[in-house]
């Protein structure tokens, strides 16, 4: 059954902010004032895994453009273009210059997670895939992002996927732990095995 949706350009909703302009290498500080979120922190299934993201001491003249609950981070380079829908910051943190920062417009009626949703859906990533520049390493600049369609169906709609699409992550997080489950067992039946044939000899 098709949605009815409006369709614009991205730009026309969303502002996109490149990541933090770090020169050179991202220092670890323990006593930093703030959190650096890198490729290694993010994860296209379970977000931000903020234990493992490192401090560093931001020095900058301006206000930098902090994460907050709601913002979407786009990786922009690399082999695999997508996006995930953040959590609130345990405290105050930016993004590394590989991500975009995305933020929903005031007052305009998209669900950050449907956005993300629809980066990551394979109409998007074709977009993206005929967009892309690069030949060492593929990119997606930010004028490319923002001219390339979205498509919003109602806000009823978009809370009806959202949710459709948290049912299939946590089915799909079982499913893989069933799996973990099931070979642990059959590797431990091995042992046994090789056990008793030893025991035998």
């Amino acid at each position: 059954m098709p949605i009815d949706a409006k369709f614009f350009p991205l730009g026309d909703a969303v502002d996109v902010r490149s990541g933090h302009p770090f020169r050179g290498s991202i220092d670890e500080s323990v006593e930093g004032n703030a959190m650096v979120v890198q490729m290694k922190d993010v994860d296209s299934e379970c977000g931000v895994n903020w234990t493992d993201v490192i401090r560093t001491s931001l020095v900058s003249r301006k206000q930098p453009d902090w994460l907050k609950a709601g913002d979407v981070l786009f990786v922009s380079k690399g082999v695999r273009f997508y996006a995930v829908c953040i959590d609130a910051p345990p405290s105050p943190a930016v993004c590394s210059p590989h991500f975009f920062h995305l933020q929903v417009a005031p007052h305009v009626p998209l669900l950050p997670a449907f956005l993300a949703w629809q980066i990551n859906q394979p109409p998007f990533q074709r977009q993206l895939q005929q967009s892309a520049e690069g030949s060492s390493q593929l990119s997606i600049r930010r004028p490319v992002l923002e001219s390339l369609t979205l498509g919003v169906p109602s806000m009823a709609d978009q809370h009806r996927i959202v949710a459709l699409s948290e049912l299939a992550r946590q089915e799909r997080r079982a499913l893989h732990q069933l799996i973990h489950s099931r070979e642990q067992q059959l590797q431990a039946l091995a042992e046994d095995l090789t056990q008793s044939a030893q025991a035998s000899h």
